[in-house]
């Protein structure tokens, strides 16, 4: 009964070892890390820079905080706020996204080197002497 406990323990631990390292997960681990670091990136341009560097003071009302404002008991100015924030982040992401696609797409575009021409005379001689070598039928 104990072997059964430890080869069920080794075979789901060789199981969780397989899941864990498998190349998805991993590269979507980096991924998420890396997320949260860009995040925090463009949060910090989207509050620091541009909201109270240049949206806020466009927005401000006789002299108070555009997001306070309340309309009846709700706080529109923070779902206002809320929102001109996603919409920033969202565009900021979306350049970001569509430079790397450019970037990706001039590469597959670039044409491939032309063969070495020694490369290619070598190719040619070796595939002569397999020919000449090959018994005749």
């Amino acid at each position: 009964m104990v072997r059964r406990g430890r080869s069920a323990a080794t075979g789901f631990w060789r199981d969780f070892q397989a899941f864990a390292l498998r190349g998805n997960v991993v590269d979507l681990a980096v991924a998420v890390i890396i997320g949260g670091a860009f995040g925090k990136i463009v949060n910090s341009f989207v509050e620091d820079l541009l909201m109270s560097g240049l949206i806020n003071p466009l927005l401000a009302q006789t002299g108070a905080d555009w997001r306070e404002l309340k309309l009846g008991g709700f706080l529109v100015g923070k779902f206002l706020g809320a929102t001109v924030d996603f919409v920033i982040v969202a565009l900021a992401i979306f350049v970001l996204v569509r430079s790397l696609q450019s970037l990706r797409r001039q590469e597959e575009e670039a044409p491939a080197p032309p063969p070495d021409p020694q490369e290619r005379l070598i190719a040619a001689i070796e595939e002569l002497t397999a020919t000449l070598q090959r018994p005749q039928p």
